[in-house]
């Protein structure tokens, strides 16, 4: 069986364990990347490791810290596992030449990937992660992974084990008022979906008469009952069933390594990512008064460009992945910025996703206004008009990859759900720019092998009749 070439997809490279996941490929990747650290002149600043609560994610991480201590890198691993972006907070807090994450955020449970945090702690952009892989195959090849046993390292302070729960809380405390949530009397459900953030939520707002219930807060690396720890309707049943019998104002999830957030209103309904993201944008310009610019990817809801019509804030769209949002937001010295898969980053903090610190502000939102989830998106909509949007990912095999392109290249609809087609792109996947401003996209997933199609308009009937017309124009039969 022919070996496959280790590859950096959207945001790191993931594998299934004991398959491509396995000690020896993770001690080359390591290896490539402190490779990296030295030739970028980052290596004497040290490295910080992070790590999920995933099958093996903490032994994978010790391997990670073994080769850096190897290659003459002061290393700090986390004691226990934690968040991704409490990670990258800890790169940019420590001054850190890098960090890596093991995790492969919301992916199925087999799943498990190694993600690389430059010096300020965001997605590593295509440049270093291409770096990095084009060194792996010359590691593998010379056998030249440098290795010390982790209790030497340690022993010999190499290597340190830090906690980081406690700073990164008292950070992400710092963004909101935290006594006028701890005592506005919400009743708040969290589901952490056994991932990394459980507890976490819970440890910053309550003591007051807040009331929390977080439900999947322990660990449990099979996820069960859960097709991933993905934040997403689909995975949310238990808590959208709790909301539905009454007693909470609000759900608040995060997916396996607390990047990305997903929200439940008051009567059990998900609200969409896109809706999440929109709110957020309109939080920050109508409640608290700021101005900046807003940064969304392509498959990112286009409400935000009409809020920033409204408040005279501009918009930058880039392709999917906070490897661009990120970069793009550093450029701009943006307010906030988002993408479709629920990962929202925020001015002054780290340019990278932050799942706890979104859940953290729609609770401030809330707070501020004395109005739960459902009232807060009608005030929205009363600015922007109704949007709605889903999602559908279609499981596909390498080989069909090219076919299915090819199809939709040949395919030049007239009317998508019933809008006229004004134009297409390829900015990132095959977008149909519809009249009125709604859009369908289809676009292959760069972490998983699946086909994502993507629509946004204004009824959940129109968009499903888009995502239906979309597998049509792939050439896919469900």
């Amino acid at each position: 069986m022919t070996k496959q070439p280790i590859k950096f997809g959207t945001d790191g490279w993931r594998g299934v364990i004991a398959d491509d996941f396995t000690f020896d490929n993770v001690r080359a990747v390591a290896q490539a990347t402190a490779d990296w650290l030295k030739r970028e002149k980052q290596a004497s600043k040290g490295v910080v490791i992070g790590f999920d609560t995933r099958f093996l994610s903490g032994s994978f991480a010790g391997l990670v810290a073994e080769v850096m201590a190897a290659n003459g890198i002061k290393t700090a691993l986390t004691s226990t596992f934690c968040p991704t972006p409490a990670l990258s907070w800890a790169v940019r807090d420590r001054q850190a030449g890098g960090g890596v994450m093991i995790t492969a955020s919301h992916n199925p449970a087999r799943w498990n990937g190694f993600k690389v945090k430059p010096h300020y702690g965001g997605s590593a952009p295509e440049e270093v992660t291409r770096e990095i892989e084009n060194g792996i195959p010359a590691v593998q090849a010379a056998d030249r992974v440098q290795i010390v046993p982790l209790g030497e390292a340690e022993a010999e302070g190499i290597v340190e084990r830090i906690d980081v729960r406690a700073p990164y809380l008292k950070t992400l405390a710092s963004f909101v008022d935290l006594p006028a949530i701890q005592n506005a009397g919400w009743h708040v459900l969290i589901d952490s979906m056994f991932g990394a953030a459980q507890g976490w939520t819970t440890r910053l707002i309550q003591g007051g008469a807040t009331s929390v219930h977080e439900i999947h807060g322990e660990r449990n690396p099979s996820f069960p009952g859960l097709r991933a720890p993905e934040p997403i309707a689909a995975n949310l049943k238990e808590s959208i069933d709790l909301i539905k019998e009454g007693g909470y104002d609000v759900g608040l999830s995060t997916d396996g390594d607390a990047d990305r957030f997903g929200l439940v209103d008051e009567h059990g309904r998900f609200i969409t990512q896109l809706q999440t993201f929109a709110l957020l944008v309109y939080y920050f310009l109508e409640v608290r008064g700021e101005r900046g610019a807003i940064v969304r990817s392509v498959t990112m809801t286009r409400m935000v460009d009409r809020l920033g019509e409204l408040y005279d804030c501009p918009v930058h769209e880039t392709r999917v992945g906070f490897k661009y949002l990120g970069a793009k937001m550093m450029e701009t010295d943006a307010l906030i910025a988002g993408e479709e898969s629920g990962g929202s980053a925020f001015r002054g903090h780290i340019p990278e996703r932050d799942g706890l610190l979104a859940g953290l502000f729609i609770l401030d939102f809330m707070t501020r206004t004395g109005k739960r989830p459902s009232e807060l998106l009608a005030d929205l909509y009363e600015k922007v008009g109704p949007h709605e949007y889903d999602r559908v990912d279609v499981t596909i095999r390498p080989e069909e990859r090219d076919a299915i392109e090819a199809h939709v290249q040949a395919n030049e609809p007239e009317t998508i759900a019933g809008f006229k087609v004004i134009g297409r792109d390829e900015v990132d996947g095959y977008r149909f720019n519809l009249e009125g401003g709604w859009w369908l996209l289809l676009r292959f997933s760069g972490t998983e092998p699946l086909l994502r199609i993507y629509a946004e308009m204004p009824t959940t009937a129109q968009v499903q009749d888009a995502l239906a017309q979309g597998q049509e124009i792939a050439g896919i039969t469900l």
